[in-house]
């Protein structure tokens, strides 16, 4: 199903992770919000694909009837995260209680039309020049919560299915860790929405936190939340010794306890919330909040980005 966002759903309101997609999803986006498409027709054929070979969950039915069936950004998704139609039947065959579970909070998706068309509307005030992509929902193997691609932004819903009777016994440590309830939704779209769009790379540990964290940061501006909070939960009282840590290694390459690993004792992804907290600032000492917003999509030098926030004068 594609869904056109109207006129009258502005009225109303409107992972990780997108490594160099931003030249190539130029193509697939519109300056206009009222034409931008939020395409959900790959989750209805998955659930046709699931029912019709539970319950052992045959590769070549998810072959014939969800990839060939797909949608130009599935056949990305397929390329970047799922692999094969084997390799998803795997994943289906191991946690197949879990995949039923989720089967009604993927439906619930078209539902939040009116919540991206507000943060699309919100982004475009900062950013006028913003030019937005697609958004396609797709069901892969618990592997990415979402991405981008010439086709435009892809979100994994498997990933946002989480209930208070979601099975447990089938989920890892990482899965219990990252999996969330479908109304994140809006706040990952947002998160993704702002990577695509981000002139730069990673690189030092300080670089991957602002592309991260800064995304979180106006994510909530646009959409009202982030999906980190028990990151900030845990971090907030402990943020004057965080920032000691942090800033003996932020010019570094090393993320490890950081961004994409769990740390003993304490939360993963802590890289979020510092990049958070720096970009916050930022934004804060800048009146011009549009200038702000095109200063942080095109930073050129980190550590200056980093001593404009002004954030490291509150530890002085």
């Amino acid at each position: 199903m594609k869904i056109k966002l109207t006129t009258l759903t502005l009225i109303c309101g409107l992972f990780i992770n997108s490594k160099g997609q931003t030249n190539a999803i130029q193509s697939s986006t519109n300056k206009n919000i009222h034409e931008v498409e939020i395409i959900t027709s790959d989750i209805d054929n998955f659930w046709k694909a699931f029912d019709q070979s539970s319950p052992n969950f045959e590769s070549q039915v998810f072959q014939k009837n969800y990839f060939d069936k797909g949608s130009p950004a599935l056949k990305d998704f397929i390329e970047y995260s799922i692999g094969s139609a084997d390799q998803l039947s795997k994943t289906i065959r191991k946690r197949p209680k879990y995949y039923a579970s989720i089967r009604q909070s993927t439906m619930q998706i078209n539902s939040f039309k009116p919540r991206f068309v507000e943060a699309f509307n919100n982004l475009y005030k900062l950013y006028p020049e913003m030019r937005f992509p697609k958004v396609t929902f797709v069901i892969g193997r618990m592997s990415s919560g979402g991405t981008g691609s010439k086709n435009g932004l892809i979100i994994g819903a498997e990933m946002y299915g989480l209930t208070d009777s979601t099975p447990q016994d089938e989920l890892n440590d990482w899965l219990r860790s990252v999996l969330k309830p479908v109304n994140q939704i809006p706040h990952i779209v947002a998160h993704e929405l702002i990577h695509e769009f981000q002139n730069y790379d990673g690189g030092s540990l300080l670089a991957a936190c602002i592309k991260e964290g800064g995304a979180d940061y106006i994510a909530e501006l646009i959409s009202g939340n982030h999906i980190n909070g028990h990151v900030h939960t845990y971090a907030n009282p402990r943020e004057r010794e965080l920032w000691t840590e942090f800033k003996s290694r932020m010019l570094s390459d090393d993320y490890s306890g950081w961004l994409y690993s769990k740390p003993e004792g304490r939360p993963q992804d802590l890289g979020y919330w510092i990049g958070y907290k720096i970009t916050q600032s930022y934004f804060e000492n800048f009146t011009d909040k549009k200038l702000a917003m095109t200063n942080y999509l095109n930073i050129k030098d980190f550590e200056k980005f980093l001593s404009d926030s002004k954030y490291p004068d509150k530890f002085r």
